[in-house]
């Protein structure tokens, strides 16, 4: 009898250190050494700049470019925010982010990603919204306002209904709450807050007069423009804030060194392929992609230490 319960137990924790393996395996799909962790199946996330069912339908031809350069499967996938992707990262589910460097930041702190390469994106001819054919590693954020609604300038948004990003969100958020702060205005008390899901529907709320402004990346207008092109003459922006470093593309943070580099190698010429390159400016308007280091983002975290006090 006792051989039996010993015969069942031993059975039992046997049988819970396969489940637990195979639970690993299933979550990392990839083999972890001394030199860090190398996938098998590479799992790729974005956050919605836009609606996330367009996002989806426009990221997901990188599996196909991605698998050829890698030789391993690729799934792509699109997060609801900012926080779902860094945690998402945290537990091992996604290998790669398409971060914006909020939250990169974030995610770097808690020992969570590092960044791999910084997006490049064509400037804008300001106020008008034409794209020039610049490439930068840096952006603005705009605060736009319908014209006509006589909102001049950031003074005027006092008791105003304002659209905003994720908390996260460098442009849509954190910049102009603290620049403004630092002139007199109080966005978190002195305006009527309300979060929305994509710069596109940030500018179209404010065309609707859902909204009476929005903080979004200069320039979301051309996006918004492909649902109503009246928003390029109706939308108009009233405040630029200081320059934000570009978008990242970021890994797990116990990634193999020489993965990266393959990593690297793969978005590089994937953003100079013809296919590549309509698919990637369709995302989240990148040109392409450029080496980057942590340091780049310490005028995020700068900026995020005043955001912290004035959340107190």
């Amino acid at each position: 009898m006792k051989l039996n319960k010993l015969l069942v137990g031993a059975l039992a924790i046997g049988a819970a250190f396969m489940a637990t393996a195979c639970s690993n395996k299933a979550n990392s799909q990839g083999t972890t050494t001394k030199q860090g962790y190398t996938p098998k199946v590479l799992n790729v996330e974005f956050v919605p700049s836009v609606q996330a069912n367009k996002m989806e339908a426009k990221a997901k031809p990188l599996e196909g470019l991605l698998k050829k350069q890698l030789g391993i499967p690729v799934h792509v996938t699109v997060s609801t925010d900012y926080d779902g992707l860094v945690e998402a990262m945290d537990s091992k589910k996604v290998d790669v982010g398409f971060m914006p460097p909020d939250a990169y930041v974030l995610a770097h702190k808690k020992k969570i990603a590092d960044v791999l390469l910084q997006a490049e994106r064509y400037g804008y001819k300001e106020p008008e919204g034409i794209q020039n054919h610049k490439l930068m590693h840096e952006y603005r954020a705009g605060i736009y306002v319908k014209k006509g609604s006589g909102i001049k300038s950031w003074k005027d948004l006092k008791g105003k209904k304002v659209g905003v990003m994720d908390p996260t969100s460098s442009s849509g958020y954190v910049f102009p709450i603290v620049e403004l702060n630092k002139k007199g205005l109080n966005v978190l008390k002195d305006c009527k807050i309300v979060q929305i899901k994509g710069a596109d529907q940030a500018i179209l709320s404010v065309e609707n007069g859902d909204l009476d402004a929005c903080f979004t990346f200069a320039d979301a207008r051309p996006i918004a423009a492909q649902d109503d092109p009246k928003v390029m003459k109706n939308i108009v922006p009233i405040y630029f804030t200081k320059w934000i470093p570009n978008d990242t593309i970021s890994v797990r943070h116990d990634m193999n060194p020489k993965f990266r580099k393959k990593l690297s190698k793969a978005f590089k010429a994937i953003a100079k392929s013809k296919k590549g390159k309509q698919i990637i400016e369709s995302i989240y308007q990148h040109y392409g992609y450029v080496d980057a280091k942590d340091s780049d983002f310490n005028i995020i975290r700068n900026y995020q230490k005043e955001l912290n006090n004035i959340q107190k």
